[in-house]
């Protein structure tokens, strides 16, 4: 059973006079029975903090199920130690002062058995074994010498040897050194000396008593034996000492912040021994909790079913991502959103979109690239064969979701397809894209410039801290030079003032001829490494290698932000770093485990539920500050969300001011449209619902 705190813990009875039919609470584990429910709440909390122990192996900072799930693994390791072998290598585990290394080596040497003549067994030779036979036992000095003869692939003797017992290997031995290690540890709770888990001590009846020279070292506490250092044994007391006092000024601190029963017991002592941060269904409600902010609900008017947002936004993320490789301009996510909702034709937007997959596809010359050849298609994908190509992709594919649908579009009604089904095809699109060459290609490159740009802002902030300290000792030296001048002008007049006057100023003068010609001399080395470095890729260019390669880039990247600013370089490498996308991950989880997203061409916040079938968003900047207030930093995910909100708060807010300010345009144009009177003749406005029908993909290859 697992432990708490090193110690057994018990499990609470059944309760008594339990009725056939009363509803009770029961922990799926362990198979305790409740009937309150705070009770049962109570004890499932505590099962799912991470003090407990596993009895087999000592692993701690488990919950109580993992610690189950360690017993049972070590439970399972055991077994690989035939039977008949485990009591007697548990009795020379237990109390011995070995390292383990050793202690297996004796253990493995002891079970080997004796080696007798005519045995076939592996011998050491030129550092590696080789198979020979012992053809006579020699004992010289008590210890015992194999005389071998080496045996070739055919069994034929090739020469002979004198080897030591250690350098011998029996062929077949009994269990391996790996399994051995691996039982040693499981079976023991602490090293030099090992002591057996005292379940095995009973079970092959091991003496659990230290022997006589131990006995000194040593100690018994709460039934596991304890080392007795001399530290300890010499700040025992002193430690106790100033245990009392501390108790004592605690005692007196929560007796100021905290009230006390009328037992003069302090209400709140299991809440000040928590320490936060812990995980976040932990987290207890207290009196700070006020100060926090209620959560804003997110918005959920998806034009698309709920099921299928995590889709969208997939495939969305991936296009826009991607457009330069795809060569497919980037659209906005209603834009996108709209087009797969349009049922009168399909738009341009999604044939622009597939065509863009689709054609890398093809030029990957991967397995529907050579079913297209096979079938004679037009070589190129266009807004009429589009739909020719698409088929073919999917029948290659064989996907039993959408392989009933292939008939409508072949007949050109791709328009009236469900949502679903269309969004399926993307994420089939995308997902055989991402496997193309090409797509890996792009990823590698993205990865190296990514680490080359990091490298150089960390270099950035390198040489501004080395600054900021240069001028803080620049500042100390002349605040010295000047609390000097200003006591010898005390002590010894105008005129020794104006000596050291010119003292100073000559030491400033040497200091900076000698500054100038290290700056002389530190300019040269920069210049002779760097033609030092432009001839080492010049001769390398046939065969660089990576990390010259990396270091190539980073230079490339400092020669070409060496005029900016410190502000305008950061700012800089921050933009490149950008567009080096290789994939969004999610900002961070909150107490419920629900995903926070955040995209670069989307000015929202999206929320997903730890299910991932339920989606919603923030979109002002008023729900972002209220979501970062309610976020309760006693908890894990939570902290590290507020965290990572904070980070990004400028660019998520610019983002959300971007949005806002657009869509109140949008709004405006559509009053003006109402409000347009019959008798104007000029053209109406195009309606602002339509616009995503306008698409242009304007970096389509031509």
């Amino acid at each position: 059973m697992p432990l708490l705190k090193r110690k057994p813990f018990c499990l609470i009875e059944k309760p008594e006079e339990l009725n056939p039919n009363e509803l009770v609470f029961q922990i799926r584990f362990t198979k305790e029975i409740f009937r309150s429910y705070n009770e049962y709440l109570k004890r499932i909390n505590l099962y799912r903090k991470s003090v407990w122990t596993c009895e087999v192996t000592g692993k701690g900072n488990l919950t109580y199920e993992e610690a189950l799930a360690s017993e049972e693994k070590a439970f399972k390791k055991t077994q690989k130690i035939p039977t008949k072998y485990v009591a007697p290598v548990l009795h020379d585990v237990q109390f011995s002062m070995l390292n383990l290394k050793d202690l297996v080596n004796s253990i493995a040497s002891k079970f080997q058995g004796p080696l007798n003549e005519g045995d076939e067994v592996y011998g050491k030779k030129d550092g590696r074994l080789h198979p020979c036979k012992i053809v006579e036992v020699v004992e010289v000095a008590d210890r015992k010498q194999y005389e071998v003869e080496w045996l070739g692939d055919d069994q034929k003797m090739s020469g002979n040897a004198s080897l030591n017992g250690d350098e011998l290997k029996v062929k077949n031995p009994p269990f391996s050194k790996c399994a051995l290690k691996s039982f040693i540890k499981d079976s023991t709770y602490r090293s030099i000396p090992w002591v057996l888990h005292n379940h095995l001590s009973k079970k092959y009846g091991i003496s659990t008593i230290p022997p006589e020279d131990m006995k000194s070292n040593i100690s018994l506490q709460n039934g596991l034996v304890v080392c007795i250092s001399r530290k300890r044994k010499r700040s025992a007391k002193v430690a106790s000492e100033k245990g009392i006092i501390v108790y004592v000024r605690r005692n007196k601190l929560s007796s100021l912040l905290t009230g006390k029963n009328a037992d003069g017991v302090n209400e709140h002592s299991e809440d000040q021994s928590i320490k936060y941060p812990v995980d976040d269904l932990l987290v207890q409600p207290t009196v700070e909790d006020r100060l926090l902010t209620e959560r804003p609900s997110p918005c959920r008017d998806f034009n698309v079913p709920m099921e299928c947002v995590g889709d969208l936004l997939m495939v969305w993320d991936f296009c826009t991502s991607f457009g330069r490789l795809l060569n497919l301009s980037p659209f906005s996510l209603e834009d996108f959103e709209n087009s797969l909702c349009y049922k009168d034709s399909t738009p341009i937007l999604v044939v622009e979109s597939c065509s863009s997959l689709l054609r890398l596809l093809v030029e990957d010359n991967s397995k529907f690239a050579m079913v297209v050849e096979n079938r004679k298609r037009r070589p190129k994908i266009t807004q009429l064969t589009w739909i020719e190509y698409l088929s073919d992709f999917l029948e290659t594919i064989s996907a039993a979701e959408i392989s009933s649908h292939i008939s409508t579009i072949k007949r050109g009604h791709y328009a009236l397809l469900d949502i679903h089904i269309k969004l399926a095809i993307f994420r089939e699109l995308v997902t055989h894209a991402l496997e193309t060459e090409t797509a890996k290609e792009r990823l590698d490159e993205y990865i190296e410039e990514r680490q080359a740009l990091s490298a150089t802002r960390r270099d950035e902030a390198l040489d501004e801290g080395r600054k900021r300290r240069e001028e803080r000792e620049r500042r100390k030296i002349e605040a010295a030079r000047k609390g000097v001048k200003e006591e010898h002008k005390v002590k010894y007049g105008e005129g020794a003032h104006n000596g050291i006057s010119d003292a100073i100023v000559l030491y400033q003068s040497n200091n900076s001829s000698g500054n100038s010609e290290d700056e002389g001399d530190s300019t040269g080395k920069k210049n002779a490494k760097k033609r030092k470095l432009q001839i080492t890729t010049f001769e390398d260019v046939n065969n660089p290698s990576k990390r010259d390669i990396h270091k190539l880039m980073k230079n490339e990247i400092k020669e070409s932000i060496e005029m900016k600013s410190a502000k305008e370089r950061k700012e800089f490498l921050e933009r490149e770093i950008e567009k080096r996308f290789i994939r969004t991950s999610p900002l961070g989880k909150d107490r419920n485990h629900c995903r926070y997203w955040f995209f670069r061409r989307d000015g929202r916040i999206f929320v997903e539920n730890s299910e991932y079938t339920r989606w919603g968003y923030y979109q002002t900047t008023e729900e972002l500050d209220a979501l970062i207030g309610s976020m309760n930093t006693k908890g894990e995910r939570e902290r590290a969300l507020k965290k990572q909100l904070e980070k990004f708060y400028n660019n998520i807010c610019s983002q959300l001011q971007t949005r806002s300010s657009e869509a109140v345009q949008r709004d405006e144009m559509e009053e003006a449209l109402v409000r347009r009177s019959t008798r104007v003749r000029a053209p109406p406005r195009e309606n602002a619902t339509h616009l995503f029908l306008k698409y242009v993909n304007k970096w389509k290859d031509i």
